[in-house]
């Protein structure tokens, strides 16, 4: 039994939700997003709630439940208030700039990096080692995060590359004489 599924959505005055034939539509001030659940759980809507149940007592029925419930609260939070990373670049010569609608990050090769922002992804920079990557859509801001985070990893010896703003990197101590 899944106890994620258990606990209703509760949706904010500012978020409209639309139940259709297997889909969750929500709009709010973020933007509108969707998600598909499939024939496996049954939404329903009340008083400003979604309850999630799944239909049978069957394996999959059981697996999709709390899923379910996880990806319409993501999308119900990410249209009301939005999610927001937050990368580090420690390294000496290293930063980054938004240039048009991409990033210019130096890092430590030969040239700079040019990365362009996907469509529905803000990305800040309050200061030159520093990236903040907001969105409504969890799963985009996360992998916008994480491949930005892949072209230069933190090592564990000096501390260099790209890191989250709550990552621990793992010091290691170097060589001995």
């Amino acid at each position: 039994m899944s106890r994620t599924g258990k606990v209703p959505v509760s949706v904010p005055d500012t978020v409209e939700i639309a139940l259709e034939a297997g889909v969750v539509r929500a709009k709010g001030q973020h933007g509108t997003l969707s998600y598909a659940f499939g024939e496996t759980v049954d939404v329903a809507l009340k008083d400003d709630q979604i309850m999630i149940t799944p239909k049978g007592n069957h394996r999959q029925a059981r697996s999709i439940w709390g899923t379910a419930r996880s990806r319409i609260d993501n999308i119900v939070r990410g249209v009301s208030e939005g999610f927001s990373k937050t990368l580090d670049i420690h390294g000496v010569g290293y930063r980054v700039e938004l240039k048009g609608g991409a990033l210019e990050l130096q890092l430590g090769y030969s040239h700079p990096i040019t990365f362009p922002i996907p469509e529905g992804i803000d990305v800040r920079c309050p200061k030159p080692v520093q990236v903040v990557i907001s969105g409504a859509d969890k799963q985009k801001v996360g992998q916008v995060a994480a491949d930005i985070r892949a072209l230069r990893k933190p090592e564990p010896y000096k501390g260099k590359g790209i890191q989250y703003a709550d990552e621990r990197v793992l010091r290691k101590e170097g060589k001995k004489k």
